[in-house]
């Protein structure tokens, strides 16, 4: 069984590449800036370890590896940048693999519940010794197959392309409250998604609202890259 990183490492890895950890969280750091101490450790603390694990259970491609903070951290928290969570709610993260976008925004909403649902226990494994060594005390995780969850109800369910928009909605209505208690929020599905949406769209039968991530993050990268909203 892999030895899961204590916090006492973790603080030194994080402590002994801390200006390299910067350098590359540069990326969520031009576009966020109000991190508490505790944000800004736990974010430095995500390079370290999803390289250490990694090496054991491949969970991100190796060669986006380096590119965490933009291609995977920050794309992302393009939902943050779009939506408010408020304290108390409840968002499911549908098909979490690695961790997103559950782990990114469990950090940034640390008053928020996150429940992370993967049918696969290996990526599920990762994402637990994440959360242990993070100290995440708003996550729980369910090796489970979103059709199977019952008896529950979220404010939000968010996906990072896991599926055709049309199965996602499928999965993600009936679970979504019908109204938020005392927000002004409407509930529904958030996701993100590439590429040339225009059948997925109609196939669904969704009218959803389709934002461009380039015109929240100016990356490269993000360019034919989309946040869709589809309101309960």
């Amino acid at each position: 069984m892999a030895k899961a990183t204590t916090k006492l490492e973790l603080d030194q890895l994080t402590t002994g590449n801390l200006q390299q950890t910067k350098c590359k969280m540069e990326a969520i750091l031009k576009y966020f800036s109000d991190f508490t101490p505790a944000q800004l450790k736990q974010f430095a603390a995500l390079d370290p370890l999803y390289k250490e694990w990694n090496s054991k259970i491949n969970v991100i491609s190796r060669k986006d590896i380096d590119g965490l903070y933009e291609k995977h951290v920050l794309h992302s928290l393009a939902i943050a940048a779009a939506f408010q969570f408020e304290p108390g709610m409840e968002i499911l993260d549908i098909g979490t693999g690695g961790g997103f976008p559950g782990i990114p925004l469990a950090i940034l909403f640390p008053e928020v519940k996150f429940l992370l649902a993967d049918s696969i226990a290996k990526k599920l494994k990762v994402v637990d010794a994440v959360v242990d060594a993070l100290e995440l005390k708003n996550v729980t995780t369910q090796i489970v197959r979103v059709e199977e969850i019952k008896n529950r109800k979220f404010d939000f369910v968010v996906s990072r392309a896991v599926a055709p928009l049309k199965e996602l909605w499928r999965w993600s209505k009936p679970l979504l409250k019908t109204k938020i208690p005392n927000s002004n929020l409407q509930s529904g599905l958030i996701c993100l998604k590439g590429g040339d949406l225009a059948n997925e769209i109609h196939d669904s039968g969704t009218r959803p609202r389709v934002m461009e991530i380039s015109d929240i993050f100016n990356e490269e990268y993000f360019k034919m890259k989309y946040l869709l909203f589809v309101p309960r």
